[in-house]
Formats: C-alpha cells, structure tokens, sequence
C-alpha cells in the first residue's frame, strides 16, 4: 500500500472516530452529567466529554458554574479549563484529518485569515470568549497544521480563564441566593 493511500485511510479514520465520539457524547449527554458528582474527576470527566464534542452543543460550563458554587472557584477553573482544552483536541484532530470537514464560508475564510495572521492569540481569545465557533477554529488549528502543543497551550489558558469567570460566577451565585 502507498504511503499516501495509507496516510488517507488513518485521515478518514481519525475523521470517523471524532464524528462517532460527538454523536455518542450528544446521545448519551443526560449520563455524562451524572459524572458532576463524582467531584472534580467528575467536572474534568464533563469537562472533556463535553468540549470533545463537534458542533453539536452540550453545556458544559453550566457544570462549572454549579461546581464552583459548591467546591473551590479556582481549583473549579483549573481542572474544568485542562478537560475543556483536552476535549478540544478531538476539533484539531478532525482539521488534521482532512480539509474537507468544514465547509468554506465567510466565517471559515475569516478563521483562516485569523489563525494565519494571529495564530495562537486567535486560539486563546475564541477558546475564551464563550461561543459556538471554537469547534471550527479547533479545526482549522489542525488543518493549518499548528503545532499541537501551542494549540492546547493556548487553548488551555483561554479555557483556564474562561472557566475562571463561570466557577467564580457560580460561587458568587450563593450569596445572592434567599436559602
């Protein structure tokens, strides 16, 4: 077998295996909640189940929010920002799988222009600011071919601070509350 043939089978294969798990964790979301009360092996559980997931919207800083109302807002923050940035992988691996996965579009030529002209301070502001295109910029990151580890570094710091702002917001829900 060609090495190319080769390189395109595990390309189509890594595409599926992400395609697969989004599905399987946007089926089984009411399960993957229950895994909050296991403490924080259960908020980073939720954390990467969550984040692991393409397009398919499953609320996972909600998790953190009530967390950091019951455990410690930062460390809340820390082990939620790790899960998210590692859930995030499965976006980068399906970039890396092939270019067709996103389909072209004005936000999608933005994205590029983004992630080639800023880079990783693209990373770090869209894996901060809470909205439904980091799946797309994830993918992009990969397709792009950026280095994993500068991904997931700042990934992982606009994960961190985002999930800063929820946990604290979560803790700070307590002392509005009448009971």
């Amino acid at each position: 077998m060609k090495p190319e043939t080769r390189l395109r089978i595990v390309r189509l294969l890594l595409l599926l295996l992400v395609i697969a798990l989004s599905v399987s964790i946007y089926l089984y979301r009411d399960q993957v909640k229950q895994l909050a009360a296991l403490g924080y092996p259960g908020l980073f559980l939720v954390s990467l189940l969550t984040n692991a997931t393409l397009i398919l919207p499953v609320p996972g800083v909600l998790f953190t929010s009530l967390m950091g109302a019951v455990f410690h807002p930062f460390w809340v923050a820390l082990v939620a920002g790790t899960g998210s940035a590692l859930g995030e992988l499965s976006g980068y691996l399906a970039g890396i799988s092939g270019r067709g996965v996103v389909e072209r579009s004005e936000l999608h030529d933005r994205l590029v222009y983004w992630m080639r002209r800023y880079g990783v301070w693209t990373v770090l502001v869209l894996a901060f600011v809470p909205n439904p295109i980091f799946d797309v910029a994830g993918i992009i990151a990969g397709m792009l071919k950026m280095p994993v580890w500068r991904f997931l570094l700042f990934c992982w710091i606009g994960k961190v601070l985002k999930m800063l702002m929820f946990a604290y917001g979560g803790a700070g829900l307590l002392n509005f509350l009448p009971f």
